[in-house]
C-alpha cells in the first residue's frame, strides 16, 4: 500500500512539522498495516491519496489520520 498525504503550503506550520507527522503517522498505520509506505509533502491543497486498499480501509486510514493531526495540537 502507498499513502501520499499533502498539506497546503499556505498553512502555518512550525518547523520540522511536516517530517514529525510523516513519522508519527507511519508509526500508527503500520500498527495496523504492514509493508506500507507514506510520504508527506506540502502541496497546493490537502489531500490524501491511498494506491493498493479497498474504501473500508481507506476510512480507517482516514481516522488514523485525523487522530494524528489532532494529537499533534499543530
Amino acid at each position: 500500500m502507498k499513502i501520499e498525504v499533502t498539506i497546503d503550503r499556505i498553512k502555518k506550520l512550525p518547523d520540522g512539522a511536516v517530517p514529525a507527522l510523516e513519522q508519527e503517522l507511519l508509526m500508527r498505520i503500520s500498527q495496523s498495516y504492514t509493508g506500507c509506505k507514506l510520504v508527506a509533502r506540502r502541496a497546493g491543497s490537502d489531500g490524501l491519496s491511498i494506491i493498493g486498499e479497498g474504501k473500508k480501509d481507506k476510512k480507517r486510514i482516514e481516522e488514523i489520520l485525523q487522530e494524528t493531526w489532532e494529537s499533534a495540537n499543530v
